[in-house]
């Protein structure tokens, strides 16, 4: 009886940290490698495939994908981001810095068949995985280059290259890498876009960064959008961001195509909101100052 009541209490203890730490029992690991810079790792659970950077999902999971409806967009910040549509739906160059699981590129390319899609991926390893386990594939019209997103940048602005539309979504295994929070990149970033182009970016909702990754955008661009949902999607323009009723005409012309992604394009305009929700006097991220692991420990 003793034993019984030994083993029951060590299964609930282990159960209960397992809980705790986001480990899920009914989750199938199905490949892991270890790269240059993380430890990639795809598990399924039932339909859904999902790449993580830490053992069982921990720390929150990089990309998933439906395996019986591929096109689905299972998480909800890649809905968000495809928002920025609303504010440029005819991009015809996109430079995304962030491959994960290739959601964003693959369903651009969709929507955007004629559109030049640049990838800036730092791991090799993310995009053999992204290939392999979720469908993502270069090719016509589609870049994939291999290097820090920073660096690229950087080179870019020395060429004449362009971009309609930037999407920043590189992620390591705790948050974004702080060399691509700061002011600096931002403006670099900035300077990267063509005329009326579109910044879209994904960060947390909430953490210890909020208010610093907040007024570093504002004294970057201004003004900007700030959709909320589990994460967190800054949308904003060289140009005057769109009003409501731009926004709605805007939305209309996706109206139909997003339901090949599982959601409708209307259900994302009550999230644009430019009210400002943080501390305008938080201190400016800077290549001086951004000490992002630090302070998203408050989270």
């Amino acid at each position: 009886m003793k034993r019984r009541s030994f083993l029951l209490s060590l299964f609930l203890t282990v159960f209960t940290l397992s809980a705790a730490c986001g480990v899920r029992a009914d989750q199938r690991l199905v490949h892991s490698e270890r790269s240059l810079y993380r430890e990639v790792l795809v598990y399924e659970n039932g339909d859904v495939r999902c790449m993580c950077f830490t053992r069982h999902c921990r720390v929150g999971r990089q990309s998933c994908m439906d395996t019986r409806h591929p096109d689905r967009i299972v998480m909800g910040y890649p809905k968000m981001m495809l928002g920025a549509l609303f504010l440029n739906p005819a991009p015809q160059s996109v430079l995304i810095i962030g491959l994960g699981g290739g959601t964003i590129p693959r369903t651009l390319r969709q929507l955007l068949p004629e559109t030049l899609i640049d990838v800036v991926e730092i791991d090799p390893a993310v995009v053999r995985v992204a290939a392999r386990y979720f469908g993502f594939t270069a090719g016509y019209k589609t870049r994939v280059i291999e290097t820090d997103g920073r660096v690229y940048v950087k080179r870019a602005l020395r060429g004449t290259q362009r971009y309609d539309l930037i999407v920043l979504d590189a992620f390591d295994h705790e948050y974004i890498p702080e060399h691509l929070l700061t002011q600096e990149f931002l403006q670099e970033v900035k300077s990267l876009l063509a005329p009326g182009g579109v910044l879209t970016a994904n960060t947390f909702s909430s953490s210890g960064l909020y208010e610093h990754e907040s007024v570093t955008y504002a004294k970057v661009f201004e003004k900007f959008y700030n959709l909320k949902r589990e994460n967190r999607v800054i949308i904003t323009k060289l140009s005057a961001l769109p009003d409501e009723q731009q926004l709605r005409t805007t939305a209309q012309q996706f109206s139909g195509s997003f339901d090949r992604y599982g959601f409708k394009a209307a259900e994302l305009l009550p999230l644009f909101t430019q009210e400002r929700d943080w501390d305008p006097g938080a201190r400016v991220l800077t290549d001086q100052y951004s000490p992002a692991n630090l302070l998203n420990l408050e989270r």
